[in-house]
C-alpha cells in the first residue's frame, strides 16, 4: 500500500489495510463470476449469501440475539432520527439526552412525531461532559430514552450507560459501535451509520428488538418503516449492496483479530498515547473533561486559533491528513476509528512534540 497516509477524517474514515486489499482483489471478479459485487442483482443467489453472511457475522460479532432483528436501511444515521418517531415515537413522549450536535438534531426530528423532553443537555459547558446519573431529569412517562454514543464532534463518550428506570433505551452508535463490547439486550434498540467503524457511507445498520417493530404512522415513507423492512428482509427496494459487502469485509476483519476484545484493547492503546501525552504538557488544551473523553474522537486545541490551522497543515505534509476540528469546537480533532493502527496515533503524537517545540513562544 504505498502512499498511505494516516487518515483522522471524523468519516467517512479510514478502513483497514487487509480489508481493502480483499475488495481490491475482488472488485472485477467476485469468487469467479466475472462480475463486481457493484454488479449483482441484489435477488441473485451469490448475492443473497453475501448478505446473510454478512448479517450472520454482525450477530455472531456483536452478540446479537435472536429476539433482535437487523435491518440495513438507506438514510444513514440521520433517517433513524426520523424513523425513530414514525416507528417508536408515535405521538408519545421520549426522553432524549443532549450531549452533542446529533443528539440536538435527533431530538429536534423526533419532535416532528410526538413529544421530546430534554432531559439533560450539555450546551453550558459545550458538551465537554458526558452526565451523570444524578444530572438526569428523566420522565417517568416517557416511552423510550435516546442518547448518543459518542459524540464525534465534541470529543465524548458514555462510560457506562444510565440507568433509564425500565424504559427503552435507544442509542445511536455511529461513531463508536464495534470498537468494543456491549450487552445489546440493555438496549431497545442501536443504530449506526456505516461509515465510521462498519465500512463505507451508504446504509444504516439498525439493531432493534422485535417487539418494538409494528405499524408505523400512517404518513410514514416506505424506505423508514421497520415493519416492511422487516417482512422484506430489508429488501423492499434495493439495498446497498456494496456497502452491506463491505461490512461483511470488515466483519470478518475484526473476528480474525480476535474480536471486540481484540478491537477494544487496540483502541484503548491508542487513545492512551494521545491522552497520556496531552496530560503530560500545556501547550495543547483537551477540550472533553477526562472522565467523559471519547476512545474515537481525540479533540483538542493549540494556544491560538491561527496556530490549529497551521497545525493541521504541517501535519498534513507529514502524511497526517484531515485533522482540522469541526466548527463547533475549532481546533484539532484525531478520529482514531478501528482501523487506525496503533502506529498512526504515535506519529501524531511524535508530530505533536516537534509542533510545539517549534511554536512554543
Amino acid at each position: 500500500m504505498e502512499n498511505r497516509v494516516y487518515n483522522f477524517a471524523a468519516g467517512p474514515s479510514m478502513l483497514a489495510d487487509d480489508v481493502l486489499i480483499r475488495m481490491k482483489e475482488e472488485l472485477f471478479n467476485y469468487k469467479d463470476t466475472g462480475m463486481s459485487v457493484m454488479e449483482m442483482s441484489h435477488r441473485s443467489k451469490i448475492y443473497l449469501k453475501i448478505f446473510e453472511e454478512t448479517k450472520d457475522t454482525l450477530r455472531r460479532v456483536m452478540d446479537i440475539p435472536e429476539d433482535y432483528e437487523i435491518l440495513f436501511m438507506h438514510g444513514g444515521a440521520t433517517g433513524q432520527f426520523a424513523a425513530i418517531g414514525l416507528n417508536i415515537l408515535k405521538g408519545n413522549k421520549a426522553d432524549y439526552v443532549i450531549t452533542g450536535n446529533f443528539s440536538k438534531k435527533a431530538a429536534q426530528e423526533a419532535a416532528k412525531y410526538g413529544e421530546v423532553h430534554i432531559a439533560y443537555d450539555g450546551k453550558d459547558n459545550n458538551y465537554s461532559h458526558i452526565p451523570l446519573q444524578d444530572e438526569l431529569g428523566l420522565s417517568p412517562d416517557a416511552r423510550y430514552v435516546h442518547i448518543c454514543a459518542n459524540n464525534t464532534i465534541f470529543g465524548t463518550e458514555w462510560k457506562s450507560f444510565p440507568d433509564v428506570k425500565g424504559k427503552i433505551l435507544i442509542a445511536d452508535m455511529s461513531s463508536d459501535i464495534l470498537s468494543k463490547k456491549v450487552n445489546v439486550k440493555d438496549f431497545g434498540m442501536i443504530y449506526a451509520g456505516a461509515q465510521k467503524n462498519m465500512g463505507i457511507a451508504g446504509i444504516a445498520v439498525v439493531i432493534i428488538h422485535k417487539s418494538l417493530i409494528s405499524e408505523a404512522l400512517a404518513d410514514t415513507p416506505a424506505v423508514l418503516s421497520y415493519e416492511l423492512m422487516q417482512k422484506n428482509d430489508s429488501m423492499y427496494n434495493t439495498p446497498a449492496t456494496y456497502p452491506i459487502y463491505v461490512l461483511g469485509k470488515v466483519l470478518e476483519w475484526i473476528e480474525e483479530i480476535g474480536g471486540l476484545e481484540e478491537m477494544e484493547r487496540r483502541n484503548r492503546a491508542k487513545a492512551a498515547v494521545l491522552y497520556d501525552y496531552l496530560d503530560s504538557q500545556a501547550f495543547y488544551r483537551p477540550h472533553a473533561e477526562k472522565d467523559s473523553r471519547s476512545l474515537m474522537n481525540v479533540t483538542f486545541t493549540t494556544p491560538d486559533p491561527e496556530l490549529d490551522v497551521l497545525f493541521a497543515s504541517e501535519a498534513a505534509k507529514q502524511g497526517l491528513v484531515n485533522l482540522k476540528g469541526h466548527r463547533l469546537v475549532g481546533g484539532l480533532r484525531a478520529s482514531i476509528y478501528n482501523a487506525m493502527p496503533l502506529a498512526g496515533a504515535e506519529k501524531l503524537v511524535s508530530f505533536m512534540r516537534d509542533f510545539a517545540k517549534e511554536n512554543d513562544k
